[in-house]
């Protein structure tokens, strides 16, 4: 292996997060231990370097030239979880320097270069033990903190689940815990999506029952409800940034849905009358809009009937 392929692994063994896996912070590492493409790891040494200083190395000994601007990249993405890892001190000659200074530099931690000065060697994976037992992993951490800040979402049936965090998934958690109980008692979540790009829920049987195309799922409203009772398919945009049921979004999902066997109840959700405000001009007619803050209360954008699908020519 190349000096930079052996620093990715041990990034890979000391649990560093994957985005920082890569050869920016490999030649990072590389540039704080000292060590050039020929060099021995037990030859590995302490600078004290500024970011410049580690672009510089880099440049001369790795033939990697990093832009100017990409200073602020390297001290956000590869130094900032170093340091956070215990890989890195900052300025150990001078802990009351600002962050900001000109003059910040960054050194190995004694702990760190032990271990990269043992790598290749038969007592390494030990030191990595240890290592990683006293200090932990970045990327646990990252795991904990992430756990830590889930929005836990209890269905109908008596399931919990988690989703990220934001608003757009704090409102999904309350169009299920609050808008369901009270407006779609006894249905079914039968689709539930999360903004970090993941289907919390699919319920595939009663979607191809119901002639929902499978190629179309993530096509859907960001909650789908389903009542078996009275066959109503609750479809329900949670309008935080992007757009409510509109005209061209009520026209895409009728052809999405031209052949489902289930009455349709468009529903576009608002955590506050606000933004209600800012998008009612764009609501289709004949659908239903609720509001978090008033859970109590519909409003309905129609004017022969209220909660209900309505049939079509």
């Amino acid at each position: 292996m190349t000096k930079r392929e052996e620093a990715h692994e041990i990034l890979r063994i000391l649990g560093l997060p994957k985005p920082q896996q890569n050869e920016r912070t490999s030649l990072t590492l590389l540039a704080l231990a000292g060590l050039t493409e020929a060099d021995s790891w037990s030859a590995v040494t302490r600078p004290l370097l500024r970011i410049w200083d580690v672009m510089a190395w880099m440049r001369e000994h790795y033939q990697k030239d990093y832009a100017a601007n990409s200073r602020e990249t390297i001290r956000r993405q590869s130094i900032h979880q170093l340091e956070q890892a215990r890989l890195v001190d900052r300025n150990p000659d001078n802990p009351t320097r600002p962050t900001n200074s000109g003059d910040t530099v960054y050194q190995l931690t004694e702990a760190a270069a032990k271990v990269l000065a043992n790598f290749g060697k038969r007592g390494f994976a030990s030191k990595c033990a240890q290592f990683t037992q006293q200090h932990g992993t970045l990327a646990a951490a990252y795991n904990r903190e992430r756990l830590l800040h889930k929005i836990p979402v209890q269905l109908p049936d008596g399931r919990a689940v988690t989703l990220s965090p934001g608003p757009h998934n704090v409102l999904q958690c309350q169009i299920i815990e609050q808008f369901a109980p009270r407006f779609a008692a006894g249905a079914t979540v039968i689709y539930l999506g999360d903004t970090a790009k993941k289907l919390i829920v699919v319920d595939t049987e009663i979607l191809r029952r119901l002639q929902i195309p499978e190629l179309n799922h993530e096509k859907l409203p960001d909650v789908v409800l389903y009542d078996s009772k009275r066959n109503w398919l609750f479809l329900i945009e949670a309008v935080t940034s992007h757009g409510p049921v509109s005209p061209k979004r009520h026209a895409e999902l009728e052809t999405t849905l031209r052949n489902c066997t289930a009455d349709r109840v468009y529903v576009t959700a608002f955590l506050g009358f606000a933004d209600f405000k800012k998008y009612a001009s764009d609501i289709v007619w004949e659908s239903e809009v609720w509001i978090s803050d008033f859970p109590d209360h519909m409003i309905h954008f129609n004017g022969d009937k209220f909660l209900g699908p309505h049939k079509r020519d």
